[in-house]
């Protein structure tokens, strides 16, 4: 299992995820649910709660690392994302050699802000720079156009799309996108999310 960590930029906290997070999370999905038609986004207490267990659980068993997404502005939970499908290759690594970026979803008033593109800067850069990963996956239904979109924004790779592999949110197989970054492209990468944000900061609002 990977060290727990909090990663930090200049406009968010992505803080180890905790049941304390629960009412955050609830706060942030209720604000406009129409962008969650195919992401898994519990609506109510229970839910959320079980939502939460479910990821640390994953967390314990060395399968996730998940994150609560914070804003330092105003210090509001707006969301949350996690490593998974951690790999590792070497037996006598700390770390994994693989891994995937997944599970990520926003409250309305932080979608198409910079908060998408730094939190997945900070993640990218453990991923690559401290962990020292050669891949970094991401995937999302692949009926999901905006969200597709966002990961092509973030220099993901499209790769191809994998058929009817798990449950989709509103019933049936989901066919799923697959997009990666590697190794060798992560400083190509890096560079245009710096950019990226910088022209996010310089529009006025």
């Amino acid at each position: 299992m990977p060290p727990v960590v909090t990663l930090t930029g200049a406009s968010v906290v992505l803080e180890p995820l905790q049941e304390d997070h629960v009412e955050g999370l609830l706060h942030a999905q209720g604000e406009d649910r129409s962008s969650y038609r195919f992401t898994v986004v519990p609506s109510d207490e229970a839910s959320m709660r079980a939502y939460v267990r479910a990821a640390l659980d994953d967390a314990t068993a060395g399968r996730a690392l998940p994150f609560a997404i914070r804003t330092r502005r105003d210090g509001r939970v707006v969301g949350t994302s996690r490593f998974l499908e951690l790999e590792v290759w070497d037996t006598d690594a700390a770390v994994p050699s693989v891994a995937e970026i997944g599970a990520t979803w926003l409250a309305a008033s932080a979608q198409r802000t910079g908060v998408n593109t730094e939190a997945k800067l900070l993640m990218l850069s453990h991923a690559f720079e401290a962990w020292r990963v050669c891949r970094v996956s991401l995937k999302t239904d692949a009926r999901n156009e905006r969200s597709r979109r966002a990961i092509e924004r973030i220099g993901g790779r499209f790769e191809g799309i994998r058929r009817r592999h798990v449950p989709a949110v509103d019933g049936g197989g989901r066919d799923s996108a697959y997009y990666s970054i590697l190794d060798g492209e992560w400083p190509e990468v890096r560079e245009a999310l710096l950019a990226r944000l910088a022209r996010l900061a310089a529009t006025p609002r």
